[in-house]
């Protein structure tokens, strides 16, 4: 009983198959899962909300996220944006060329998969966010941080 009580106050762990980074060619390849267990009622990445994870890269590395749905109740999407007290309430521009899903605003299914590519190309904070109209504002977002020198990280916030 204790064990459960510890781990519903730490939160869901970070599971490091989520990320690979390749030095030599400066590419980072995240697996990005929507839906990710009951965490938030479906409305999470990885099983994190609200920024409760944070996904940290080199400046000018590429990034290749893996997006999955894996929620059988609702469509997901995502995207990155810059990052804000209070997240949107649907889609809005995309921070770096190419950093979203198909279907922003009607989302991906159950099962639903997207990739997508782009260069890291300046340094600040910000957000992963599902763009289906009320899901980011309703805490399905996470960081991304791009900071000059270091290694790609991935951790719990």
């Amino acid at each position: 009983m204790l064990e459960l009580l510890w781990s519903l106050l730490q939160g869901p762990a970070v599971d490091p198959a989520w990320l690979a980074a390749d030095s030599v060619k400066r590419t980072v390849t995240f697996n990005l899962i929507a839906g990710h267990g009951t965490a938030n009622s479906g409305l999470n990445f990885n099983g994190f909300k609200a920024g409760g994870l944070t996904l940290t890269v080199p400046t000018g590395w590429t990034v290749v996220m893996r997006f999955v749905n894996t929620d059988p109740n609702l469509p997901h999407s995502a995207t990155v944006i810059p990052d804000a007290k209070s997240p949107p309430l649907g889609a809005v521009p995309p921070a770096f060329p190419r950093a979203f899903t198909k279907d922003l605003a009607a989302g991906l299914p159950d099962g639903g998969r997207d990739e997508f590519t782009f260069v890291a190309g300046k340094v600040g904070a910000y957000q992963i966010f599902c763009a289906v109209p009320g899901h980011g504002a309703g805490g399905m977002w996470i960081r991304l941080n791009v900071a000059d020198g270091g290694k790609p990280e991935l951790k719990a916030t």
